[in-house]
């Protein structure tokens, strides 16, 4: 019989590394509610050169070009951010899957900066911005995935209390709910940037009606994003009921299930407020960080649900002890081969 490879050890855990992720991740939410700004104020082009403002580094910040200047600051400040942190990964990062991550971050943001000038240039075609709006989200998620990997529950077991398991299939429940918010999400920047935000005056009904009549585009991606509403809904409500009924002891994931129950709530009741408001800057706005962060939440669940099938004793038919510090109780003997 053969002996079986060891997996080599987990890296050991850096605090400040793992605090400067969540820095980025959290100046990215910021960045999103810049870019938000721009479109809910129509100010997409009020700056219309790029890369420079009016030819200068430092424009004259009045009307539009203080929400469209300052999302290029915010834009830069976030790209700088995500540079060191993908130079201070490739220093003392161990995982190559994270290492590749960090870079695709790097590459993700350069993009997104390449994205919003052309948005500029050729004068807000739908389609760039539509790509810009979902590239931004993805890079969200990117380096959400990188604040959780630095953190300490993640390398060591996610919090709970001790004899506690996580069922084999909910990732894929979270994944799942995770896919539709963000699928969701490109519905809302399509219609956001094709003017479809009132194509559909009326809510919760269209037109008086259940559904409505289909005269143009803007009125079937209205509808769309929608009935996607109520398909998110339905996705989130069931991971968050299915954690709360059968894991409510693990703090990891019974949390984000809680605030996904008043986030997808929350959301719902935004995205009327938008219809009502007549596309009101304040709930469009919020509407679109509120998103970003459901499906942020939604990703976690489902990293941290799969990470519990990995931080799991070597034989099959054994189960994790939990702690509620986080840390998966294994064999000394045992230690250093858990994932």
């Amino acid at each position: 019989m053969q002996p079986r490879a060891e997996t080599p050890p987990m890296p050991p855990f850096e605090p400040w590394r793992h605090r400067y992720a969540l820095l980025v991740a959290f100046a990215t939410v910021i960045l999103l509610l810049a870019g938000g700004l721009v479109t809910s104020t129509g100010s997409g082009l009020a700056v219309p050169d790029w890369p420079l403002s009016f030819g200068r580094f430092f424009p004259r910040m009045t009307g539009g070009v203080l929400f469209e200047h300052g999302h290029r600051l915010v834009a830069a400040s976030v790209g700088l951010l995500t540079l060191v942190l993908a130079l201070w990964f490739r220093a003392c990062e161990r995982r190559p899957w994270v290492r590749r991550l960090a870079y695709a971050a790097v590459g993700a943001v350069i993009a997104q900066g390449l994205l919003g000038g052309l948005t500029v240039l050729l004068r807000l075609p739908p389609a760039v911005s539509v790509v810009h709006a979902c590239l931004a989200q993805g890079f969200f998620c990117i380096v959400v995935v990188l604040a959780m990997a630095t953190s300490q529950s993640f390398q060591f077991g996610p919090s709970g209390t001790a004899g506690t398991d996580v069922s084999p299939a909910l990732w894929k429940v979270g994944a799942l709910a995770t896919g539709l918010v963000y699928l969701q999400l490109i519905l809302g920047a399509v219609m956001r940037h094709t003017g479809a935000g009132l194509a559909i005056p009326d809510v919760p009904l269209a037109f008086g009606r259940l559904v409505p009549p289909f005269d143009s585009f803007e009125i079937g991606i209205h509808f769309a994003h929608r009935v996607g509403a109520l398909l998110v809904a339905v996705a989130v409500l069931v991971l968050a009921g299915w954690i709360l009924r059968r894991h409510a002891g693990l703090a990891g994931l019974a949390v984000p299930a809680k605030l996904l129950v008043l986030m997808v709530m929350a959301q719902m009741a935004l995205g009327a407020a938008t219809v009502l408001s007549r596309l009101a800057v304040l709930p469009a706005t919020a509407h679109v960080v509120l998103g970003a962060l459901l499906l942020a939440t939604c990703l976690v669940v489902t990293v941290r649900a799969a990470r519990a099938r990995v931080v799991r004793l070597p034989d099959a038919r054994s189960r994790p002890v939990l702690h509620p510090g986080g840390a998966a109780a294994v064999p000394q003997s045992t230690a250093g081969s858990a994932a």
